[in-house]
């Protein structure tokens, strides 16, 4: 779905109904599902938990990946879960555990607040992001820390307006994960005011140690935003904060995700 932004300059934002990935037909991977009920967000998600085999064969407690877009049908949980199983496997990446989170209102649950009269036709709530971050932190950690052997290194990774919750997150409350991965954020929200308030954000950076990569397609509406982001990343210099921009101009905002997932992964977890 196409819906056409103007502001300063007309832009032209690619939205599709769950995530932007070509659809396809992934292999679903033996993994486990759960229900939890949340209070920050007034429902109940649905949780999907994939773990390496090398989870079932020993006793060590192993680092977890979460992400938004995380259900079996039309999302990117199934790619997700076999991709990491193949750079596991190859001995690319260390083994790790990968937390799906299922949608039901995604535009709500992905955007934070926005004084963009356009922006709030995407859907019937949007802003929502906080919330859903509270959820994440306040009772989705602490359920899989219950269920499974965990380390205490978090990932989040995400495309889209996920990758957009990706980035606000890394902005807003850094301390949350300790790897980021943004595939074609959707920077244009509120007038790309991520980008605009990014300087101070990253004036209160922690002192541990952080992981970004993010990627840029040829969408015009993201491209800018993701450069302007890696040129305040550039010139901040925060010496604990490890990041990788990638501009994919060969991209388009649906194949981004699949084309470069392998080495934002890669890159993100080397000697790890």
């Amino acid at each position: 779905m196409k819906f056409i932004y103007y502001g300063l300059f007309f832009t032209v934002i690619t939205l599709a109904s769950c995530t932007n990935t070509p659809k396809q037909s992934d292999p679903i991977p033996a993994h486990d599902e759960f229900t939890i009920e949340s209070k920050q967000v007034g429902e109940k998600r649905a949780i999907n938990v994939w773990t390496p085999p090398e989870y079932k064969t020993s006793t060590d407690s192993l680092p977890v990946m979460y992400m938004a877009d995380g259900g079996i049908i039309d999302e990117d949980f199934p790619h997700i879960a076999n991709t990491l199983a193949e750079l596991i496997k190859s001995k690319s990446i260390p083994p790790m555990i990968l937390v799906g989170i299922a949608n039901t209102q995604r535009r709500r649950d992905l955007t934070g607040f926005t004084a963009v009269a356009k922006d709030k036709e995407i859907a019937p709530i949007v802003g929502g992001s906080e919330k859903f971050r509270a959820f994440i932190k306040e009772e989705l950690f602490a359920e899989i820390n219950k269920r499974y052997r965990t380390t205490n290194e978090k990932s989040i990774i995400g495309e889209s307006l996920s990758g957009l919750f990706v980035v606000e997150t890394f902005l807003s409350t850094p301390d949350m994960f300790d790897n980021y991965i943004a595939f074609d954020p959707s920077l244009w929200w509120n007038d790309h005011y991520l980008v605009k308030t990014a300087k101070e954000h990253l004036a209160n950076f922690p002192k541990t140690e952080k992981r970004i990569w993010f990627a840029g397609s040829n969408a015009e509406d993201i491209s800018a935003f993701t450069q302007e982001l890696a040129e305040i990343l550039k010139t901040e210099n925060i010496t604990n904060l490890k990041w990788n921009y990638s501009p994919e101009p060969r991209e388009e905002h649906n194949t981004i995700f699949r084309a470069t997932k392998v080495k934002a992964i890669k890159w993100t977890f080397e000697k790890k």
